[in-house]
């Protein structure tokens, strides 16, 4: 008996080492579990990433992304994971792009990112149906100043709710949307290039102290900027709006 229960102590505080060792930050909205996929990302992202635009490559130790003039499109590149609860994890640095995503897909079009500048970063639900009626809800979009250097973010989404931070910047939001099989998480790339490493996607649980937590962040919606227009490029008339990479 006594051999049980030094066993089960110690496999308690192996669990608590290794959550300790892949979440610096307290818990938020999500409690990780199980590692679903981890790459540091230092020989790039081959098999099982799947590139759909740009050049993804690696570039002394890291996966650097970049748009093709050629593709039209933003850099793409996503894993081919269905989800249910989960968190992303990841490290980018800015090396001369205009932005940078973490984008989860719905089962059809968009569903979630965390969209980021280097003057802003935007959590939100994404418009689902392009030419539709739907349109992306902003939970937050904070100002700030991403200097050189790298930045950490993270994703988690539990039930009918996001939240994101990037950083010391938090903020959360809940749609429907969120209720359904979430798809290939991915990375996007606007303008040349953004780097990325130390890539770690966990199954995830409630925390149980959700509500305490919720209480100390933004309201949805509370903590929204104007987005920075783009620079005009020639003639705009007659153009649909972009579809979201």
């Amino acid at each position: 008996m006594k051999h049980t229960s030094l066993l089960t102590l110690t496999l308690a505080l192996a669990a608590l080492a290794a959550f300790a060792a892949r979440a610096e930050d307290k818990p938020l909205l999500a409690i990780p579990g199980k590692v679903i996929y981890e790459n540091n990302l230092s020989s790039g992202a081959g098999a099982p990433w799947k590139a759909a635009k740009g050049k993804w490559e690696p570039v002394d130790g890291v996966l650097r992304g970049s748009e093709l003039e050629a593709d039209k499109h933003g850099a793409v590149t996503r894993l081919p994971n269905k989800l249910k609860d989960f968190v992303v994890e990841y490290e980018f640095k800015f090396a001369g792009a205009k932005s940078t995503s973490l984008s989860i897909n719905a089962i059809k079009d968009h569903m979630a990112r965390i969209s980021i500048t280097p003057k802003s970063v935007a959590i939100q639900r994404d418009d689902n149906d392009h030419d539709g009626p739907d349109k992306a809800v902003v939970f937050a979009r904070f100002p700030t100043e991403l200097g050189e250097g790298w930045h950490k973010v993270r994703l988690e989404m539990v039930g009918d709710k996001m939240l994101g931070k990037v950083d010391d910047l938090v903020a959360w939001g809940a749609n429907d949307l969120f209720m359904t099989e979430k798809a290939s998480p991915g990375f996007t790339v606007s303008g040349q290039s953004v780097d990325f490493r130390n890539f770690a996607m966990y199954e995830a649980t409630l925390n149980p102290v959700w509500e305490e937590v919720k209480a100390t962040l933004p309201k949805p919606g509370e903590k929204v900027v104007a987005a920075a227009k783009p620079a005009a490029k020639g003639n705009a008339k007659g153009k649909g709006k972009k579809k979201a990479e």
